[in-house]
């Protein structure tokens, strides 16, 4: 009488319920209680001699495509776009397309085009092996940030 009174217990019902409850879940979820089709099975051939393929889903998110890498440079004395496009396998105008928004005489765009004006210490933005297409040029890069200076603190006033 024991043994009955055992599986009439309210820990035994949970526990039988959670058991099932996870056994119908797991039946939810492709390829956990019956596997996955191969590779070849999926790709077998029809009749006709082309390969079937099949469509497995997959349960992550896609991967987005890798965005250019865009490199920082620092105009030295005697650099030119051309040297410094030459040296990063682009083109001068494609610099210039690039930082228009920051130094506005680099704008092919503008009347106040000048290529050859360029300082030491510009920071110039660029992406190595890549040329801009002037019919479709890329937004203007902006401009930077000015630095901010932290609030003045008064002085604490001289004892006498």
């Amino acid at each position: 009488m024991t043994t009955r009174r055992s599986l009439r217990s309210p820990y035994v019902s949970l526990g039988l319920g959670a058991v099932l409850l996870a056994l119908v879940a797991l039946s939810l979820v492709p390829g956990v209680l019956s596997p996955l089709p191969s590779p070849e099975a999926m790709a077998s051939p029809t009749p006709g001699g082309s390969p079937e393929v099949s469509v497995v889903p997959t349960l992550g998110y896609p991967t987005p495509s890798p965005e250019p890498t865009l490199t920082a440079y620092q105009v030295r004395f005697g650099d030119s776009l051309n040297s410094i496009a030459a040296a990063f396998g682009t083109t001068a105008r494609s610099i210039a397309w690039w930082n228009r928004g920051t130094y506005p005489t680099l704008d092919p765009e503008s009347a106040t085009y000048n290529p050859d004006d360029i300082k030491p210490g510009w920071v110039l933005v660029l992406v190595p092996g890549e040329v801009v297409d002037d019919e479709n040029p890329p937004s203007p890069s902006p401009a930077p940030p000015t630095p901010s200076l932290p609030p003045a603190t008064p002085s604490p006033a001289p004892t006498h």
